[in-house]
């Protein structure tokens, strides 16, 4: 019903208005008695076989709702009834701000993609921990970090640090996004040296915690084997507890999407199903130059539950859907994990 009604209806109109208006009626849904349980009974799979344990953290199954969507931990409740092992709240950042100008969000019908530039638009920390009080563990949540666009260069990790610590006791895990395009002078955040710097400076504070918890690196689909050989020595240095990979790519090659139109909607981050192959050519060489020794979280172009297989064979351990989970509709995050289960 999803592909054949509400998705033409909903593509009719701004993707960003439209993303607003779905979290709505998520949220007014979800106040229906019964509504909630009835939702967990079409789309939870609930198998011991699905439980994967990664860096001390048990997801009851691998499929996660990647950051981006949830970008100020205003629906994870409902969202998880969709079926979701772990939801990644995010880009958090230290100060709230409003992102790129409008418009920023684009579909690639053709392609099955989205190009977006938004520009880490979230409330602040503040406003996201207030959010994350009412989970009291129920949901297992990432926390996706990033900085201000205003930051200057020196304080990159000041920003880093202040929402890591501030977040600390109300999320599972926690992912420095240092590879998004949409946020300007981002240079420095792809460079070796910094990001060993900035690793450290997480870490420092997580060692002071009672309890420490997972921090993984985010990375770009568009490195080539050097970049790629250089995070594998990165995270053998560092000791960080995985990588995610990917995010959006800058890259343009194999659209479907005429050049007016992608001339026309400017730059952005391509995600969706045009990064399939890439990012599951990123998973395969890290876990195969490392020797599989660190966990990978596959994300990218997962449109299907063979997208999933494809991912986890070429080294995830968990997967994250996104851009899947809007052309596709929520059967998508039931269909992976009972396509996990037969191959069990």
């Amino acid at each position: 019903m999803y592909k054949l009604l509400i998705r033409p209806i909903l593509f009719l109109f701004d993707p960003e208005k439209v993303h607003y208006f779905t979290f709505f009626v998520i949220k007014i849904l979800h106040k229906i008695p019964f509504f909630p349980a009835i939702i967990r009974k079409i789309y939870l799979v609930t198998d011991k076989k699905l439980e994967r344990t990664l860096f001390g953290i048990t997801f009851k199954n691998p499929v996660g709702l990647a950051a981006g969507f949830d970008k100020n931990a205003a629906l994870y409740t409902e969202l998880s009834n969709f079926g979701f092992g772990f939801i990644e709240i995010g880009t958090v950042t230290p100060k709230g701000q409003i992102g790129n100008p409008k418009k920023r969000l684009f579909r690639l019908q053709e392609d099955k993609g989205i190009i977006n530039r938004m520009g880490f638009n979230n409330e602040g920390v503040s406003s996201i921990i207030a959010n994350l009080k009412k989970n009291k563990g129920k949901v297992l949540i990432g926390g996706n970090l990033g900085k201000n666009t205003d930051t200057l260069p020196e304080n990159y990790t000041k920003d880093y640090c202040e929402v890591f610590k501030a977040l600390h006791p109300f999320v599972d895990y926690f992912v420095l996004n240092v590879s998004c395009p949409n946020v300007g002078s981002h240079a420095k955040l792809n460079d070796k040296d910094y990001l060993i710097t900035l690793i450290y400076a997480v870490q420092s504070l997580n060692k002071k915690e009672t309890y420490q918890k997972p921090i993984l690196l985010k990375i770009a689909p568009d490195l080539n084997d050097n970049q790629l050989d250089e995070i594998i020595e990165l995270v053998a240095e560092t000791k960080i507890d995985g990588i995610i990979a990917s995010n959006t790519s800058t890259a343009r090659g194999n659209l479907k999407t005429s050049k007016d139109r992608l001339l026309e909607i400017g730059n952005g981050g391509v995600s969706g199903q045009p990064i399939n192959s890439q990012s599951t050519k990123v998973i395969k060489y890290l876990a195969d130059n490392s020797n599989k020794s660190f966990p990978i979280i596959g994300v990218g172009g997962i449109h299907s539950p063979q997208d999933a297989l494809d991912k986890i064979k070429a080294g995830a351990d968990l997967v994250q859907v996104y851009t899947g989970f809007i052309y596709e509709g929520p059967r998508l995050v039931k269909q992976i994990n009972k396509e996990i289960l037969k191959q069990s």
